[in-house]
């Protein structure tokens, strides 16, 4: 006896399927949102029956998830997900549980990313979170490794990453490029361009395409000896 026909929104999976969803809940078309980014109307459409392109630039991924109203991890390949998928800080009464994680950002010439395991927590108050305007962050923990950002960040401080999407606007972000980890002062090239500065005056700045560069999170705090 033959099987029933799957429909094609039960035949996908991951960020097609979500695209897809999130297109039919929201009331727009695909063609709508391919325009949106600047593609021919057939575009997303390609993407999500055909697999062509195979995932979602970045920046397109980026603008989509704003205007959907969603996380960016939402639309990401699983195998592009191993950071953005860091074990969630944990609410507790008046204290939050950040995860600590077995990472290493580069702040010198770039190393792979290794495991991502948390390992421990740090316990930040949430009175103190929400002074510093970081109350909804979704936060995680790693080291610097490296003397690029030196005197800001120096080899073995830690630092707090807000991985929560938002508009990108210049400062010290962690950014992968390729399979290289790595924290950086980013600022906007022009021409869909962005440059990875260090403070470090020893080390020259790398000028890249916007999409070859995955921000990753915010720096917005930083513990370390004194």
């Amino acid at each position: 006896m033959s099987q029933p026909a799957q429909s094609p929104r039960e035949s996908l999976a991951g960020p097609r399927a979500r695209l897809l969803a999130l297109s039919q809940e929201r009331g727009v078309s695909l063609a709508a949102l391919s325009e949106l980014l600047g593609r021919n109307p057939t575009y997303l459409q390609q993407f999500i029956r055909k697999g062509s392109p195979r995932k979602l630039e970045e920046q397109d991924r980026a603008t989509l998830a704003r205007f959907l109203g969603v996380g960016e991890e939402e639309l990401r390949e699983a195998q592009d997900n191993s950071y953005v998928k860091a074990p969630g800080q944990r609410d507790s009464g008046e204290w939050v549980e950040v995860p600590r994680l077995d990472l290493g950002a580069s702040a010198g010439p770039g190393r792979f990313a290794g495991g991502e395991e948390a390992f421990d927590t740090f316990r930040f108050s949430r009175r103190w979170l929400e002074e510093q305007g970081l109350a909804r962050a979704q936060l995680s923990a790693i080291r610097v490794e490296g003397d690029s950002m030196e005197p800001l960040l120096n080899d073995g401080d830690e630092i707090l990453v807000d991985r929560s999407p938002r508009p990108f606007r210049d400062g010290i972000h962690v950014v992968r490029l390729g399979d290289t980890l790595m924290v950086k002062r980013v600022a906007s090239a022009g021409a869909g361009r962005v440059a990875l500065l260090s403070q470090n005056f020893a080390y020259p700045p790398v000028e890249v395409a916007a999409d070859e560069v995955e921000i990753i999170g915010r720096v917005v705090w930083k513990g370390g000896r004194v």
